[in-house]
């Protein structure tokens, strides 16, 4: 699917109430069913045109940063095999207006923190910026944005997150670890987020002949307009590019029961790699530590880090367990309630008591409300599965297990660290480990020396460290 627009204000049409105020197509508690429940990305329209966030363009948010330097990641143009992880990136802090002198050819931008970096062939990229950080100073600014239209009451700017770039800025191939994913597009069409697990695959440009198996993947293809909204389900695949000269967008990450386990998972892995990649000589310039990372975090910290993982987890299930009680005893309590109204009823029930009779179906026909077709349409769109011969790409949805993609997958991001990997690549019939070869490899090639990468390589595998946190999680349950 893909969609073209001009400003929010203009793209799309409005239903407007007897006092003139915005009626959205879907209520609050409607949208949180749709975004809770929906197992495929798809993009909301006419949700958030009175949210004073869509004049959050470039040039208003350098007026109110007013000076203020962020950093940018800047990386090359050119289209290469081989994706551009963090660590191939240069960095520079620099103010949006600077950064808008250079998007524009500027000549005050020869002698400023873009001066090294020829427009024509970088693209430049504040990503992952904390709204709740870059205004902490401006607290008022986070009403802008209004996420309890989507049925999250209380989320605003400040649990949300700000990303401009230039025309070419990406993200590689990744999924998120943790919850799914609102974007809200401002101006330009899309950047985008890192995040978690990264792919060895540039989707852009895949090497198939390095990674056959990227020809069984299916991509789900958008380009998202300004005032769009794109829901990114938990562990989809996706990979984004800017494909307008500058782009804004704001995200937040909606937090899942599921996530708790995947924390666990985090702090495993980051106990793993600073342990063992901190004990290596500092002169082997193995660049391991994502640039965003001041430094590696102590072992005493990164155990703290897990034990308030694992404490977390239980207080979910605990929560979880007692919720569930609770539902029971009070589903018990209205059927009870109910054969005591219909037996009033079989010897003549007053008009109060057929009431409660209709009121006891609605709530036992909530499931199967709930089951009922996602309403999509003009103001839910799906992002429907593209050809893969499609050439130009604003975000891409990858639909696939995500053991399809681990078999070409590198590089985890967690937390903030970095580590190279190949990941391990099970059977069909999920015994007999194989390691997936690339081309210029050869099971009978001559065997060489093992790295700390290669050991690594096999204790971060995402299958691994999911059996590890498994077993550490039963073990602390015992």
């Amino acid at each position: 699917m893909r969609g073209r627009g001009g400003p929010a204000a203009a793209s799309f049409l409005r239903r407007r109430g007897e006092e003139g105020e915005d009626v959205k197509p879907f209520t609050p508690e409607k949208t949180r069913e749709i975004v809770m429940s929906l197992q495929q990305p798809a993009v909301f329209c006419n949700m958030v045109g009175d949210w004073p966030a869509l004049h959050w363009n470039a040039k208003y948010l350098s007026a109110v940063l007013d000076g203020k330097t962020i950093q940018f990641r800047l990386g090359l143009k050119t289209v290469d095999l081989v994706p551009q992880f963090e660590t191939r990136c240069n960095y520079v802090k620099a103010t949006l207006e600077e950064f808008l002198a250079w998007s524009c050819g500027q000549p005050s931008c020869l002698s400023g923190p873009f001066s090294c970096y020829e427009y024509s062939k970088y693209w430049a990229y504040a990503d992952y910026k904390y709204i709740a950080r870059i205004f902490e100073d401006k607290p008022e600014i986070f009403q802008d944005i209004r996420w309890s239209d989507f049925g999250f009451p209380g989320r605003s700017g400040k649990e949300s997150t700000l990303w401009i770039g230039s025309e070419g800025a990406n993200t590689p191939c990744h999924l998120d670890s943790y919850g799914c994913n609102l974007v809200l597009q401002v101006q330009g069409r899309i950047p985008y987020e890192e995040s978690s697990i990264f792919s060895k695959v540039n989707v852009a440009n895949p090497d198939l002949k390095r990674f056959p198996e990227f020809r069984n993947t299916t991509a789900h293809v958008v380009t998202l307009s300004p005032g769009q909204v794109l829901l990114v389900p938990r562990h989809w695949w996706h990979y984004v590019e800017s494909i307008d000269p500058i782009t804004v967008s704001i995200n937040s990450w909606i937090e899942l029961d599921a996530d708790h386990e995947a924390r666990v998972e985090e702090a495993i892995t980051r106990m793993l790699v600073c342990a063992i990649k901190s004990a290596e000589n500092p002169g082997a310039g193995d660049v391991w530590l994502n640039p965003t990372e001041v430094e590696a975090t102590s072992h005493e910290i990164n155990l703290q880090y897990l034990n308030k993982a694992v404490s977390a987890y239980f207080k979910c299930q605990k929560a979880s367990v007692s919720e569930q009680a609770c539902s029971s005893s009070t589903g018990t309590e209205q059927r009870t309630s109910a054969s005591r109204k219909r037996k009033k009823r079989e010897v003549g029930c007053e008009p109060e008591g057929c009431r409660l009779l209709t009121h006891e179906f609605g709530f036992s026909s909530f499931k199967a409300e709930k089951l009922q077709k996602i309403p999509f349409g003009p103001h839910l769109i799906q992002v429907l599965p593209q050809p893969q011969e499609t050439s130009s790409m604003g975000a891409v949805a990858v639909e696939s297990d995500s053991r399809d993609l681990l078999h070409e997958n590198e590089g985890g991001h967690f937390g903030k660290l970095h580590c190279t990997r190949k990941q391990l690549v099970m059977s069909n019939d999920c015994e007999t480990p194989a390691h997936q070869m690339d081309s210029d490899s050869s099971p009978n090639a001559s065997q060489t020396a093992l790295s700390t990468n290669d050991l690594l390589d096999c204790l971060v595998n995402p299958h691994v460290i999911n059996l590890v946190a498994r077993l550490l999680l039963e073990r602390t349950r015992v």
